[in-house]
């Protein structure tokens, strides 16, 4: 049987079972508090109950730096995570107790994002929730069902297709040639590897000389975006453009930071005219042109470091004249 008693002029109902955590609540009379105790004793026979004490008294910003010490700065993007996630815990949403993260607290949050950020934003921002409420109730006991399956999400924007002409290539490598003594010199290298590999950004920041083999014309990339290491084959144009490279001291292959190669790459946009251009599309640009050097797909992939054919394709983008070429061909 659950006790009642008055505490400081609140009812306090209190139940106890053996071989579970005592459960106790306050109300401001005596009949709330017996009409509550007799519900939860009844969820409690029906083997439904769940405890929701500790997701009452913790906030979701508290959550959310635990999940930062604990989890984060043990990823590889601790950096990146780190500071949306924190962005997140100043949000007014995180000041909410964990159990009132409710599907429609969460619709609305998703809502005012939207206002703000694209809708790319606010999925990743809603993977965030998922995975740091799950973590809690995995790990920390607050068990609180995960509100996330519940919202609907933003429809998924449409993945850039944006390949630039041979025209706008010329005057992309005519920007970025170094014109004075203490120029950076290698930004356009660094485009033309990009270009030659199919590598991402990180993994060309990070390579090091020690892992380039020009007799096996390879570079070996220890850790990748997917947790896995390849290895990427180089083609005789990647590997002049790291023979006509000098060895920096720290040894990386590219000695240059990301804030600074995106700089660079947005001066040389502006100054050779050229409109809605990012470094990533590089990749893109490179993928379209392996994909007709190695038409099968599991070698294609083995290069591009892509786990799955849908995301191969998001990256992949044939126009239609050179396909009608192709159909030609057949005929």
């Amino acid at each position: 049987m659950a006790s009642i008693r008055n505490r400081n002029g609140k009812w306090q109902a209190r139940i106890t079972r053996k071989g579970q955590q005592a459960v106790a609540k306050s109300f401001s009379n005596k009949q709330d508090a017996e009409k509550w105790a007799r519900q939860i004793e009844s969820e409690i026979d029906k083997g439904c109950y769940t405890n929701l004490v500790l997701a009452e008294r913790t906030l979701f910003c508290e959550v959310i730096e635990r999940y930062i010490q604990e989890v984060t700065l043990k990823t590889r993007s601790m950096r990146e995570d780190t500071y949306r996630l924190k962005a997140l815990a100043r949000h007014p949403i995180a000041k909410q107790s964990m159990v009132n993260l409710t599907p429609m607290k969460v619709a609305e949050y998703r809502d005012e994002r939207l206002k703000i950020v694209c809708n790319g934003t606010v999925i990743r921002e809603l993977s965030y929730f998922s995975s740091i409420i799950n973590h809690a109730r995995r790990e920390w006991g607050i068990n609180i069902n995960n509100p996330i399956p519940l919202v609907k999400k933003p429809p998924s924007t449409q993945g850039r297709s944006r390949i630039l002409t041979n025209e706008e290539l010329s005057r992309l490598y005519e920007a970025l040639k170094p014109r004075v003594k203490n120029a950076n010199h290698w930004i356009l290298p660094i485009v033309k590897f990009a270009l030659a590999t199919a590598m991402r950004r990180g993994e060309l920041l990070a390579l090091k000389w020690t892992d380039i083999d020009l007799n096996k014309q390879t570079a070996h990339i220890p850790i990748t975006k997917n947790g896995d290491s390849r290895t990427v084959p180089l083609s005789s144009e990647a590997v002049l453009v790291l023979k006509d490279l000098p060895r920096s001291i720290n040894g990386k292959v590219f000695p240059i930071t990301n804030s600074t190669l995106s700089a660079a790459i947005e001066r040389a946009r502006t100054k050779a005219n050229i409109d809605d251009f990012h470094f990533h599309d590089l990749r893109h640009m490179a993928i379209t042109s392996l994909a007709d050097k190695l038409p099968n797909l599991i070698e294609l992939s083995s290069v591009t470091g892509h786990r799955s054919l849908a995301m191969l394709k998001r990256y992949y983008h044939p126009r239609a004249e050179d396909i009608a070429r192709k159909l030609d061909k057949i005929a």
